[in-house]
């Protein structure tokens, strides 16, 4: 590792650690959670506040709040256009344009610009995927998820390691008083539906909508919630219990910002893989350490894009990546493939609504 890459945890005592790599996920869902959280640390719960709040002032936290799942709340996908260079910046000023689109990056490929449109509904999806053709005059490919293998950027990244996920299931590994270390979720083959609505009660949409952008960095962030939608703390509370069963929130806690901590290098790969063979294929892929995402989007010839299977790597060694992916080449997926490092953030947000199923 370079001084650059451990510089930012130079001044990090053994709780700040504890707060990093175990409160990615599992953050007390009560009216005092920072008390909660300092019970668990053997600090007080001002202090544990001040903590958070100082990592996030320095950076290494991006957001305190909800990490909200897209697919289940209402419809998404990933699209991609090959922007000429001449148009690059006048077409991503367009893409991003839309609150909708939450993340978009320019990668090295033809299909340069790739985004994600997060939606209430389908039917709003693809009018926004419409309208950017429209008015950019390029052609969009469309890949919606319909495999979930394994999706999760919680991971510890108070280490050494190279990789995402490259410690996580060692021995010993302190989850500072989460559920579990991060980056443990089980791998499985989760269908999506591009029909979904989540079907959410008017309370669970209005918290929802409300703490889309995060929570407060206050010792009472669900009562302050709670005062803005004008209904009481503990409904608050039982609304983001029940969004986080159903599967509209995959989890509440502090959401690293992994270029900070040294995972700047990252690459998506995409491969093509017999249709017999996907699930068996993308559930071995996705249980390995260094792999942080893995799932299925449809081919779509008509485009020549023949591939199906996505997997990205993250890693603090950018020249280590391509040594990686030969290593997943060789040993788990012996296809053809192609390899789409990230060149540069255009835009990066959490999902974010308007009006959910009404949008």
């Amino acid at each position: 590792m370079t001084t650059a890459d451990v510089h930012w945890r130079a001044d990090l005592d053994e709780v700040d650690a504890a707060l990093v790599d175990g409160y990615q996920s599992g953050f007390p869902v009560e009216r005092r959670p920072f008390r909660a959280v300092g019970e668990t640390l053997g600090i007080g719960e001002e202090e544990a506040l001040e903590r958070i709040s100082r990592l996030y002032r320095g950076g290494v936290f991006r957001r305190f709040g909800a990490v909200l799942n897209p697919p289940v709340i209402g419809s998404s996908t990933l699209a991609a256009v090959r922007a000429p260079e001449e148009r690059f910046e006048e077409i991503a000023d367009v893409v991003n344009s839309y609150r909708q689109v939450n993340h978009n990056y320019r990668r090295d490929h033809e299909w340069n610009m790739w985004f994600v449109v997060t939606a209430g509904s389908r039917e709003v999806r693809d009018r926004i995927l419409e309208e950017i053709e429209e008015r950019t005059g390029c052609q969009v490919l469309v890949l919606p998820m319909l495999t979930d293998f394994y999706i999760n950027l919680e991971f510890p990244v108070v280490n050494g390691d190279r990789f995402a996920r490259e410690s996580a299931s060692e021995p010993g590994l302190a989850d500072g008083g989460g559920a579990e270390p991060a980056g443990t979720d089980a791998v499985s083959a989760t269908r999506i539906s591009e029909e979904a609505t989540g079907d959410l009660s008017a309370l669970d949409a209005a918290v929802l909508l409300e703490i889309q952008d995060g929570l407060p960095l206050s010792a009472t962030p669900y009562a302050d919630v709670a005062a803005t939608l004008d209904v009481g703390a503990d409904d608050v509370v039982g609304a983001i219990e029940r969004l986080l069963t159903d599967g509209c929130i995959k989890r509440v806690g502090c959401v690293v910002n992994h270029v900070v901590t040294g995972f700047d290098a990252n690459c998506m790969v995409v491969w093509n893989v017999p249709d017999d063979e996907l699930d068996e294929r993308g559930r071995e892929t996705g249980a390995l350490p260094y792999v942080t995402l893995c799932y299925h989007r449809p081919r779509r010839p008509g485009l020549g894009w023949p591939y199906n299977l996505f997997t990205m790597i993250h890693s603090r060694d950018p020249g280590a990546l391509d040594e990686k992916i030969d290593e997943l080449a060789a040993e788990h997926l012996p296809y053809e493939h192609e390899r789409l490092y990230s060149t540069g953030t255009l835009k990066q947000t959490g999902a974010r609504y308007g009006e959910l199923l009404s949008e």
